[in-house]
Parts: C-alpha cells; sequence; structure tokens
C-alpha cells in the first residue's frame, strides 16, 4: 500500500495546485510521506494549497492539516 497527500482547499474540498507545486510521488512509508511534505509546504502553500490530507491508499490517516503557518 502506497501513501498520498490529498490537496484540500480551505474549505476541505480537494483543489490542483498550480503549476509551479513540486509534482508528488507516492510514498512507501507514512515518514516518507511527511518528510516530502515537511520540505514542500511553503510551495505548495504558495501554488494555491491551503491544506493536506494523508491516504494510505484509500484510508485516510489524517488531516485536514492546515499549511498556513499564520
Amino acid at each position: 500500500m502506497t501513501w498520498h497527500w490529498r490537496y484540500e482547499a480551505p474549505d476541505g474540498s480537494p483543489v490542483e495546485p498550480g503549476p509551479e507545486a513540486p509534482a508528488q510521488p507516492d510514498f512507501p512509508t507514512q515518514s516518507d510521506a511527511e518528510t516530502w511534505v515537511g520540505e514542500v509546504w511553503r510551495e505548495l502553500l504558495a501554488s494555491g494549497v491551503a491544506a493536506v490530507s494523508l491516504f494510505e491508499g484509500d484510508r485516510k490517516a489524517y488531516g485536514p492539516m492546515g499549511l498556513d503557518a499564520g
């Protein structure tokens, strides 16, 4: 089973990030997914992503987690 992030708008609906957003790979572990989002969250926020939710396959592990530090 792979891990992936769902990008969300402020209302929790799925959103497609702008073209400047980093490409999101599938991750083999939860730790890999969390490390990646920790490295790119500012780029995601700048591209229109307000929050993220983490999924293992179709199962939601947690979220939404807001990206705005303020």
